[in-house]
């Protein structure tokens, strides 16, 4: 009945749907969605789901930009209609088996889409060609469905992808490569995952897929059909860290160049028709565990092997090698098993202080009175020892579950499947209480609605894939709402988790259970209601009207669109510097570079001038005629903005004047180039001072010092820029220190301006941006940016301060740390063991208002956090306490990081640094007169 109401509705109205969606509103689009979901949130009723807050959209003026709903049980069909959210960034549907049917050609419309993620659903079909239409696209998880048909060669036109899973799927046909005329999967030269196992693809595996400049860390082509040899081109990829070509067709033999993968961790060569003998891999320094069971091999196994330092796991069953083992004098203390079982090996020269399992049964060496210990065991079976669970007595109901803090709950559960995972972890007890801490920590640093973790179960399925069950209990209450569910998907699938780079676990994929325990699941759809609003909403009225008053909007749209169209490529074009029009940047002493200048003052952009490199480009360090070094940063074409962006960003930066900022000294735009030229800054970065890499000897004093300077930074950014800007990746790399070891804040690649007079609701951004381990939690959950965050993330830099730890280092959360260990009935409040070494054993003055201070920034309400104006004036007070004057300069020269301070400030000089480009008092202003010295302005 539902049904036959929504087709007459539609049928009411379709010209009003179509006009509405041209004209870029919510809805119908999202209703579109609505009405073809079944399991739709209660919250999604109304018109427009900005305005009425629909859980797991989020919006910018009013506009969709991410659609968050992982595991909502949602059901269905994904319609056409979704081509039509233009200013999508973010589809996340994930673990939703419910929705199904094929892929709309028409998702290729979502050029601005930076994540498609449909992992775990039951989608079919071919992949359309469409989405190599998805220029902005960056993670592209496609995995655990039914698609069927060839992988479209068109994802190679995906310039910016980074991580591409389409494993465990139907999909058929050979790997595409470019021939010159069609894309292909060598393009990519920027995607560090290729995942496409357990799928039935075939041919051989183009040579041409690899090449040196490719970024590739984990090739997974295990489990299909590739037939002919393994490309010696693959040797090239000299990032990998993950190769897994086992359970394919491959013949021939192992090519010597995998020698030259010395980044890689697991190999896994097993069930092929490989032949020939184990090749030199003595270059592979990293190499935790091989697995080459069942491929032909024949020959010795070289001695040499076993000497790799890294070296783990030995799987070599069921092949044809021969001669002696001899594991050598020098094998690797990390060894924990060689299995080789069923070859041919005659002999074994035993070697002292042999701690590892050494599996010889049914070999010639295990016949007749040779037997003993290493021949009788068949198969080796590590121990997967269970999680301790404490709360055995606890009695819950039959829907729910002990959590380990023993309260009864309804837990979120599913697996982790280790795609590649080294046998040693596997008897090791510890490895629950390392995933688990880890987990939380990263739970607990985002602000998620995570009370605990249980981990347990941890079995080898029939692919060596290792999968381990998860149970995540809520915080709070005994049940997680919708928003708790969909932010943890989000979170595995998005691999914001990354337990390989922490503990070498390999890559992973997450799969989640059914969560029906909502609040109110048990509640209507609330379709009928929404069905109702729409059937009024489009025909109540005078239609005609409506529909003239739309058009007229689209055609003035369609007008002011290209118009915009024709500046965008270089909003320059028309700039006279001679001239005042709205075409010239209004810049505030910063100098238009040409091309030609930049690459004459960086020596052509050489790799000895390169000082650093990051997701937006490198930087290289140039000369001016006058002298002056400059650091440019050139930006990578997969990064650039547009034109008018980038205009917007200059002048916004040319305005930003103080002691304690970097400075802008010009720009380039010209030759398809976007370049920034900063003020060179001698001293690097305050974590490399921190981590003792730069030669700098960092006391208490000099520290609040730096404390104190890119705290006025901050406060200038917040309270004396015009417009107003909040920084959005405060961190210590992005804190430098001058030839007076004067903090000053840098790299504004993320920064917002706010203009006077904007409401906090004008700062919800279209996507998270910042650095874990700082990231404010309330700006994660709900996407509004203010200058709270930066307080917050200057928090987690002044714990730095302190312990000259990592924010996030061993999964271990610094701001968990430090309010753990924390008791402030006790002198330095009991934090002797986490302080850093370098200022212990010295009079710490003012050090527990340090920390109450640092304390307040982190807070998890941005509303109890101070502003930065108090920060620096609280910082100021404890400089005092500590006996040091505030107003004084850091050290002389970088020649003398040991002596005293001193130098000479104006009491004013924030002051008259913010006038010097803003109308301001003038009676501060005049105290430039006089006052100003080399060493105190920029």
């Amino acid at each position: 009945m539902k049904s036959e109401k929504r087709a007459s509705s539609r049928k009411a109205v379709p010209s009003a749907y179509r006009l509405l969606a041209a004209v870029g509103l919510s809805c119908p689009k999202l209703c579109a969605l609505r009405d073809a979901w079944q399991n739709t949130p209660p919250s999604w009723v109304g018109q427009d789901p900005c305005d009425n807050n629909w859980e797991g959209i989020q919006c910018t003026n009013s506009r969709v930009t991410a659609i968050t709903l992982a595991s909502m049980n949602l059901t269905g069909q994904l319609p056409g209609d979704i081509g039509s959210l233009s200013e999508l960034l973010t589809l996340d549907l994930s673990y939703n088996p419910g929705l199904t049917g094929s892929l709309p050609a028409l998702i290729g419309a979502l050029t601005k889409l930076s994540n498609l993620l449909l992992v775990g659903c039951d989608f079919f079909g071919p992949i359309p060609n469409e989405i190599g239409s998805l220029q902005q696209l960056v993670k592209l998880a496609l995995n655990s469905n039914r698609f069927t048909g060839k992988i479209p060669p068109t994802i190679g036109n995906l310039a910016n992808l980074y991580w591409l899973d389409l494993a465990d799927n139907k999909l058929e046909g050979t790997i595409p490569v470019s021939n010159g005329t069609t894309p292909g999967l060598d393009m990519l030269v920027k995607t560090m995952h290729f995942h496409f196992g357990k799928n039935n693809l075939s041919g051989e595996i183009p040579p041409k897929l690899f090449s040196s400049n490719m970024s590739l860390i984990h090739l997974l082509l295990d489990s299909n059909q590739l037939s002919g040899n393994i490309p010696s081109t693959l040797g090239s990829m000299q990032n990998l860290e993950a190769l897994r070509l086992d359970r394919n067709l491959l013949n021939g033999s192992v090519p010597p160049n995998l020698n030259n993968l010395v980044n890689v961790r697991e190999l896994f060569l097993s069930n092929n028709q490989l032949s020939g003998s184990l090749p030199n891999l003595t270059g592979m320094a990293t190499l935790n565990y091989m697995m080459m069971e069942n491929v032909g091999l024949q020959g010795k196994i070289p001695t040499a092997l076993f000497g790799l330092p890294q070296l783990q796991t030995v799987v070599l069953r069921n092949n044809k090698l021969n001669d002696t083992l001899d594991v050598g004098s020098s094998f690797s203390s990390q060894l924990q098993l060689i299995d080789l079982w069923n070859n041919s090996i005659d002999g074994f020269t035993e070697r002292a202080g042999l701690k590892f399992e050494l599996i010889l049964g049914q070999n010639p060496y295990c016949t007749g009175a040779s037997q003993n210990k290493y021949c009788t065991v068949e198969q080796y079976n590590p121990l997967y020892p269970p999680q301790t669970n404490n709360c055995m007595s606890t009695t819950c109901s039959s829907d729910k579950i002990a959590s380990p803090n023993c309260v009864c709950e309804y837990p979120y559960t599913g697996t982790i499947v280790f795609r590649a995972l080294s046998f040693s972890y596997l008897g090791n007890p510890r490895i629950y209480t390392s995933l688990t801490n880890s987990l939380m920590d990263s739970f607990q640093s985002l602000k998620l609605p995570v009370d605990s973790v249980s981990l347990g179960n941890l079995t080898a399925d029939s692919d060596n894939y290792f999968v381990l069950n998860v149970t995540i209990f809520p915080s709070g209450q005994d049940y997680f709402n919708r928003t708790g569910i969909y932010e943890i998907g989000f979170f595995f699938v998005n691999q914001t988790f990354k337990p390989e780079e922490k503990f070498g676990f390999g890559p992973y994929v997450f799969h989640a259970a059914m969560y029906g325990n909502f609040e109110g699941s048990a509640g209507t759809n609330n379709k009928s209601s929404s069905t109702g609003i729409i059937i009024g909403a489009a025909v109540g009225g005078s239609v005609l009207l409506l529909l003239s008053l739309l058009a007229g909007i689209y055609a003035f749209r369609q007008k002011r669109r290209a118009e915009i169209a024709d500046k965008q490529n270089n909003p320059f074009a028309s700039w006279d510097p001679s001239k005042s029009d709205g075409d010239v940047p209004q810049l505030k002493g910063a100098r238009n570079f040409t091309f030609e200048e930049l690459r004459k003052y960086t020596n052509n952009f050489s790799e000895a001038n390169s000082i650093g490199s990051g997701g937006y480009g490198k930087v290289y360090r140039g000369t001016l005629p006058t002298g002056q070094l400059v650091a440019v940063k050139r930006a990578q074409h997969g990064s650039m903005q547009g034109g008018i962006e980038f205009k917007s960003e200059i002048e916004l930066l040319s305005r930003v004047h103080h002691k304690n900022i970097v400075s802008l000294v010009g720009f380039c735009f010209e030759q398809d180039e976007q370049m920034l030229v900063y003020e060179y800054i001698p001293n690097g970065t305050l974590r490399e001072s921190l981590l003792g890499k730069s030669g700098i000897r960092l006391d208490w004093m000099r520290r609040l010092r730096i404390a104190l300077g890119s705290a006025r930074g901050l406060q200038y950014l917040h309270e004396l820029a015009n417009p107003t800007i909040i920084h959005r990746d405060v961190k210590t790399n992005n804190i430098l220190l001058d030839e007076r070891l004067n903090a000053k804040v840098a790299d504004f690649g993320l920064s917002k301006s706010k203009a006077i007079g904007d409401s906090e609701k004008d700062h919800i951004t279209t996507q998270v941006k910042g650095t874990m381990g700082y990231m404010d939690p309330e700006y994660y959950m709900t996407n509004q940016l203010t200058e709270k965050s930066d307080v917050y993330s200057f928090g987690v830099v002044m714990l730095e301060l302190i312990t000259a730890r990592q924010p996030i280092e061993k999964g271990k959360y610094i701001v968990r740390e430090v309010k753990q260990k924390m008791d402030k009935t006790k002198v330095g409040y009991n934090l002797h063991d986490v302080l850093d070494t370098a200022i212990l054993g010295t009079t710490l003055g003012g050090l527990e208002k340090f920390v109450d201070l640092a304390m307040r920034c982190v807070e998890e309400s941005g509303g109890q956090r101070p502003t930065m104006g108090e920060v620096v004036n609280e910082i100021e007070n404890i400089m005092r306490i500590a006996g040091l004057n505030p107003n004084a300069e850091s050290a002389t020269t970088s020649a003398n990081f040991d002596g005293v301070s001193r130098g000479y400030s104006h009491p004013y000089s924030d002051e008259i640094l913010a006038c010097e480009y803003r109308e301001c008092d003038t009676s501060i202003a005049d105290y430039r007169v006089g006052y100003k010295r080399s060493d105190e302005f920029d």
